[in-house]
């Protein structure tokens, strides 16, 4: 930059040397130096305080907050099949965007191959089938005044013999994760296959990207990584969860008892629709903070050192940053902001998929998650079978239940639980002396 400077000079000055050049090639370093500093990584805002990362001044993320907040019923076009009446009863605590207790129950069974197959289940004393995804729907809107005898509850049927629960996952501060590069996560997954001689090995599996047609992405988002974008995610939950058809996916999951136009979402007086309002928000929203006291105590700084001595840093990584301003991501289809841009984040996690022994046996296909859009070769999809997505630790405090299928209630029991790919580091902290193992659980409590 300081050479492009000098040239400039030498076309305005006569004596490029002289001090007018001095001044010049100085203002030139100023802003080589000023450039640098703004491209240095900086941290992320944190905290459960309902405000604002920056990307969107305070009324507006409050107002998208009420979007994600909103209860909607029958004439907003929930259902035919739901398990939520908004995004906040699944994502609450300890605000909204936070995780909470509810669980999805996803099933299916094993073909003679041993590979998941999606179930099929039949509704209305089966006049339809309900097909082509894992997930079971807790609630349905009929039967009801105008359709009495029109039962359409699913049940499972005897057939699918792999069930699974998991839990709501926290969805604060993944704007910044949707930010980080496809690249950092494929360089983790080749760092830990690299460092453990093959041991560890997280799994990056490339979908499709909802909103821009044909492109693919490093999933991040779902205990399977089915979605590499925020907006991806909310479109498939808006649909899957609580039956709202959207621009991303307008297809009912079941026609029955549906009395609503298709797709329920359209665009107001701005040219947004609900879902743009709630990709915003939780784009905007703060990383979790940790338990500042906590972190401070010598109990908790020595357990963070036990933590990657034993080797959980291996997956669930302390440390991130994202991709510059100005970055395109997300097929194109979305700008990092400044306010996403060049951000430390700290969620102890690589969002990556691991085998560690607790694997739900369920396979996420594309055709459920985006239909149309694209496709994932079916051997990566059934590669990750019996593994799930990293747990990121930032917020886990908060969580009394743990693992994706919340069945662990302790730190403890979390830890020893892991296995497979965890192995090594859940007998490493067995062998632990009492006290070691107290301050890397006072450690855990801090974040």
């Amino acid at each position: 930059m300081a050479g492009i400077f000098r040239h400039v000079c030498k076309h305005l000055f006569v004596r490029p040397l002289g001090i007018a050049a001095g001044f010049c090639l100085a203002g030139a370093m100023f802003a080589f130096a000023a450039l640098a500093f703004a491209q240095q990584p900086t941290e992320a805002p944190s905290g459960f305080d309902n405000q604002t990362n920056g990307l969107v001044d305070q009324k507006t993320h409050d107002l998208d907050r009420v979007a994600f907040d909103r209860v909607l019923g029958i004439e907003d076009g929930l259902g035919p099949l739901y398990s939520g009446q908004s995004c906040r009863e699944c994502h609450q605590n300890p605000t909204s965007g936070g995780a909470s207790q509810v669980t999805a129950l996803r099933v299916g069974h094993l073909d003679a191959q041993g590979h998941f197959q999606n179930p099929a289940i039949p509704v209305a004393h089966g006049e339809q089938v309900v097909k082509d995804r894992s997930l079971v729907n807790d609630r349905a809107i009929c039967p009801n005044a105008a359709s009495p005898k029109t039962d359409i509850q699913e049940r499972v049927p005897d057939t699918e013999t792999v069930r699974a629960l998991h839990m709501s996952l926290s969805l604060l501060g993944d704007g910044y994760i949707e930010a980080v590069p496809d690249t950092t996560l494929l360089a983790i997954s080749k760092d830990q296959c690299r460092k453990t001689n093959g041991k560890i090995c997280g799994q990056a599996l490339r979908v499709p990207i909802v909103e821009a047609p044909g492109q693919m992405g490093v999933g991040r988002f779902g205990w399977k990584d089915q979605q590499a974008s925020l907006l991806s995610f909310a479109g498939d939950a808006y649909v899957n969860e609580m039956g709202i058809t959207n621009k991303l996916f307008a297809k009912e999951v079941l026609y029955l008892c549906n009395t609503i136009r298709e797709p329920n979402e359209g665009p107001g007086a701005d040219g947004l629709e609900n879902l743009d309002f709630i990709g915003r928000f939780l784009r905007a929203t703060e990383a979790p903070a940790r338990d500042a006291a906590q972190a401070a105590a010598p109990s908790s700084e020595r357990g963070s050192e036990l933590f990657a001595t034993i080797g959980c840093d291996t997956c669930h990584v302390a440390t991130l940053t994202t991709a510059p301003a100005g970055t395109k991501i997300n097929g194109g289809a979305f700008t990092v902001p400044d306010a996403l841009g060049s951000k430390t984040i700290h969620p102890y996690g690589d969002y990556l998929l691991h085998d560690v022994g607790t694997g739900d046996g369920i396979v996420i296909f594309s055709s459920e998650t985006a239909a149309a859009t694209g496709s994932t070769p079916l051997t990566d999809l059934q590669a990750t079978q019996n593994k799930v997505r990293t747990a990121p630790l930032w917020g886990v405090r908060l969580r009394p239940r743990l693992m994706h299928d919340g069945a662990s209630l302790t730190f403890s029991d979390a830890i020893l639980r892991h296995k497979g790919e965890a192995q090594q580091s859940s007998q490493a902290f067995e062998k632990l002396g009492r006290d070691d193992q107290q301050a890397l659980l006072d450690f855990l409590r801090s974040l």
